[in-house]
């Protein structure tokens, strides 16, 4: 008999459905002037708290302008590769404003963050450095990864042909012991994130970059969960712990705090053009629209100079953190503007989530396995600084009535 893989298919996401985590998507029009509100299929205002339209940037009129003004001069699409004829003045632009936020001497966009991190990594370590010594032959590249690092700098790891150590979460002596064993010529590069948006913790920049420079590797950072929030210009952790000048390559987006899309790579002129020349990623792929790269660009620009809109971010979240603690909700900790709450198992999550859509609402999106281990199934809350006093207070009334013993801590 001939395989099938439609009874494959059938089997893998009737098991997924049985574990409840199977993902739906739920119908949500996003209201340019009325977020953090959507609008529900059935016509109901819907109050979202998991967006990563951080600060609201989304349906800001500035950006809706510049993306309209852009559309009316230049079209819809950009027409093609950046090689072809997909790259246009506002593209350059961007990729100026995107070095100079990070203090670095270039930028290179990409289509989204997924894809700057698999390709950015993937062609830096297929590259073959030879061995200095005479007669040398190409050295393996030596990889260092933390267990919590995004898919997408997986995938970019995977699809390369280095040696990979995964060391444990922001755990910098175990980091060091793969330093030490690995061989003291090749090429080495540690990546990790700043804010990690499942655990909401930051990780010990300075720290890694100590360990950098004393083994001789480079640093990769992905910054897509701290762009535009963090620090006195929105350059991220990176920027607000002085160290953006001793890190490689910052990696970034577009589609979070910035409320457009897309991702990027910023780094010294020579290893941002390598990555231009040789990626798959980034040749083959048809460039932003200009109309999206218009509206990043007053984007980045607004943000910069907003450090206000930073403030009440971050308070927003503390408030959110102090209601969640006087109600007893098992929130877990968090260094960063990202609130999560402790579930535990995927059906409940998703159970709660749907009851807080349905009887109040509200949405949070459900965050089950693959995203967490299993066990760890959460709601992930990220209050921002359009969010109010009273919309948490209701939201805390909505979770008081649905959420089970499980998620108190007195449970």
């Amino acid at each position: 008999m001939s395989y099938s893989f439609r009874a494959f298919a059938r089997m893998a996401l009737d098991d997924v459905r049985a574990q409840g985590r199977y993902r739906e998507f739920v119908a949500l029009e996003k209201q340019a002037q009325g977020y953090p509100y959507y609008r529900a299929a059935d016509g109901r205002r819907i109050l979202v708290w998991s967006a990563n339209d951080y600060l609201g940037m989304g349906g800001h009129p500035v950006l809706v302008e510049a993306a309209c003004a852009a559309a009316r001069a230049m079209g819809v699409g950009a027409g093609g590769t950046r090689n072809i004829g997909g790259t246009s003045p506002v593209h350059a632009a961007l990729e100026a404003e995107l070095a100079a936020l990070h203090g670095k001497a270039a930028a290179l966009l990409f289509t989204s963050g997924f894809v700057s991190n698999q390709a950015a990594i993937s062609t830096l370590l297929n590259a073959r450095p030879m061995d200095a010594r005479p007669g040398g032959a190409d050295v393996k590249w030596q990889v260092f990864s933390d267990v919590k690092n995004h898919a997408s700098m997986i995938a970019g790891i995977k699809g390369a042909r280095a040696e990979c150590h995964i060391y444990r979460h922001n755990d910098m002596a175990h980091l060091e012991e793969f330093l030490l064993a690995a061989p003291v010529d090749a090429p080495k590069l540690i990546a990790f994130e700043s804010v990690y948006s499942m655990d909401a913790d930051i990780a010990p920049l300075a720290k890694i970059c100590d360990l950098a420079e004393r083994f001789g590797a480079m640093t990769y950072l992905d910054e897509v969960h701290a762009v535009g929030m963090y620090g006195p210009t929105g350059g991220g952790v990176s920027e607000r712990d002085g160290v953006a000048g001793r890190i490689d390559i910052i990696e970034g987006t577009l589609a979070k705090a910035f409320g457009c899309h897309g991702g990027y790579i910023a780094g010294d002129a020579e290893i941002v053009d390598y990555v231009r020349s040789f990626a798959p990623g980034f040749i083959f792929t048809t460039s932003l629209p200009p109309m999206v790269a218009a509206a990043a660009v007053a984007a980045v620009r607004h943000v910069r100079a907003d450090n206000g809109l930073r403030g009440r971010l971050f308070a927003s979240a503390d408030f959110l953190k102090r209601k969640f603690d006087a109600a007893g909700f098992l929130r877990i900790a968090s260094d960063s503007h990202i609130v999560p709450l402790h579930v535990g198992e995927a059906a409940l999550c998703k159970q709660i989530s749907l009851r807080l859509f349905d009887e109040f609402s509200m949405y949070a999106t459900p965050i089950n396995y693959p995203t967490v281990p299993r066990g760890e199934e959460r709601l992930r809350f990220t209050p921002g600084p359009l969010h109010t006093e009273a919309m948490m207070d209701s939201l805390v009334t909505a979770l008081r009535a649905i959420l089970p013993v499980t998620c108190r801590v007195a449970a």
